[in-house]
């Protein structure tokens, strides 16, 4: 059975099934939304750029038992990144998504990253980087990714992956979110959310 199921109603209330919140982030045509959309459709939807948020439920297992994923989507533009800080309440996994063929702006996308992760509300939280727009010529590797955002030292005290992908074309993106459902913090788990 797959692991994530694309979920056709967002009720959920009264359910006992664990839930977690995850924070999808990153900076302005990263294919954040394209990415989202991608997993809960198994369709490319064009997307306009952000401007809030927008949240999905998922289906998804952890340890072979269902977990609802609330994934929130929300807008990387300059002017939205002050209100990231918003959703950092009761996240159990950070999602942050990189377009790997934008070299100019990956010194931008690891201030950004730096930042996120300095939040005492997100301390210990994983992260799962995606390293989008693999299909794109010239795009940077998992490893050149890691080492260019320090990853080993800004993620010292939490778990971290990093995940090949294309929002596009779909390749990594079931993987993506399946290590997110792993990965995620659930209040069951050992410590709190």
């Amino acid at each position: 059975a797959d692991c994530l199921r694309r979920r056709v109603t967002m009720g959920q209330r009264g359910s006992k099934q664990p839930q977690a919140q995850v924070l999808l982030l990153g900076l302005d045509n990263a294919g954040k939304s394209t990415l989202l959309y991608k997993l809960k459709h198994d369709a490319f939807v064009t997307t306009s750029p952000t401007i809030g948020f927008n949240v999905e439920m998922l289906d998804a297992k952890k340890y072979r038992k269902n977990i609802a994923l609330t994934v929130w989507d929300v807008g990387g533009q300059g002017k939205m990144r002050e209100h990231w800080k918003s959703f950092h309440n009761d996240v159990a996994a950070v999602v942050f998504v990189v377009d790997s063929s934008d070299r100019e702006r990956l010194d931008e996308a690891h201030r950004e990253l730096e930042n996120t992760l300095r939040s005492e509300q997100l301390r210990g939280r994983p992260l799962i980087l995606l390293a989008n727009k693999q299909d794109v010529n010239g795009a940077l590797t998992v490893t050149e990714i890691s080492e260019r955002f320090h990853l080993r030292k800004i993620c010292a005290s939490r778990d971290w992956f990093v995940q090949p992908c294309s929002a596009t074309a779909g390749s990594g993106v079931e993987e993506a979110f399946k290590r997110v459902a792993q990965m995620a913090k659930l209040p069951s788990d050992s410590g709190t959310v």
